[in-house]
């Protein structure tokens, strides 16, 4: 099967997750099998202190390294760097489950779409998921966006999604830290690219590890950058 026409890169950003990735990867490779297609996980590792790069190549995947620091510019390092002509985004934290991104790959193979957005609030919040601070910011952040850009996702900051890669081609994509999930929104919408949602199911992380979400200072980092950088 000729890669250029079909396949799937799978981006992890990653910080210090070694105890997280095995079953993150694992988790895209039964993804990959029951499509039936071929493809590569790509885990840009994001200067971790641990041995998360040494654990992701043993599962077999593509280790990047990007020193510099931020999801978004994690995030970008991985489609610069994507093979597939579709990409998928995940965290590498086990919270979201690879196999809900086959309904994405299905409704972009179709011609429905060219951008997914995963929906946490349509497919579930496991109990312990998200703190209540977190889950007040990201329905209000969401509620602006949709009105600053004129789109109707749902769920600006679910973490799962996935793109036509020569789509993505078409984002002007600056941004380094969390905002980079309105900022991909925001360039979709402004390249006129066509949305579809589907549900997904954010679990508990049961690995010891420390949350990199700081609820105040992202949610102020959306917020610049819908009313000072992010204009249509």
């Amino acid at each position: 099967m000729d890669k250029k026409k079909e396949g799937l890169s799978i981006v992890m950003p990653c910080r210090n997750e070694e105890a997280a990735l095995p079953t993150c990867i694992i988790s895209a490779k039964r993804l990959l099998a029951e499509l039936h297609v071929p493809g590569e996980i790509i885990v840009v590792d994001n200067g971790s202190t641990d041995d998360s790069a040494l654990v992701a190549s043993s599962f077999g995947a593509r280790v990047i390294p990007e020193k510099r620091p931020g999801y978004g510019r994690a995030l970008r390092t991985g489609m610069k760097a994507a093979r597939y002509p579709v990409i998928a985004m995940g965290d590498a934290d086990t919270t979201y489950d690879f196999h809900e991104l086959i309904p994405m790959y299905r409704l972009i193979k179709r011609g429905k779409c060219d951008i997914v957005i995963g929906s946490r609030f349509a497919g579930g919040i496991e109990r312990g998921a998200m703190p209540i601070s977190h889950k007040i910011g990201v329905r209000f952040l969401s509620s602006v966006g949709r009105l600053r850009y004129h789109v109707k996702v749902r769920d600006f900051h679910c973490g799962l999604r996935m793109i036509r890669r020569d789509a993505a081609r078409k984002l002007s994509l600056y941004t380094t830290g969390m905002e980079f999930a309105t900022e991909m929104i925001a360039e979709a919408k402004r390249a006129d690219l066509r949305f579809g949602q589907t549900p997904v199911h954010l679990a508990v992380c049961h690995c010891d590890r420390r949350s990199k979400l700081h609820t105040i200072r992202d949610g102020i980092r959306h917020l610049h950058y819908m009313f000072y950088r992010g204009d249509l």
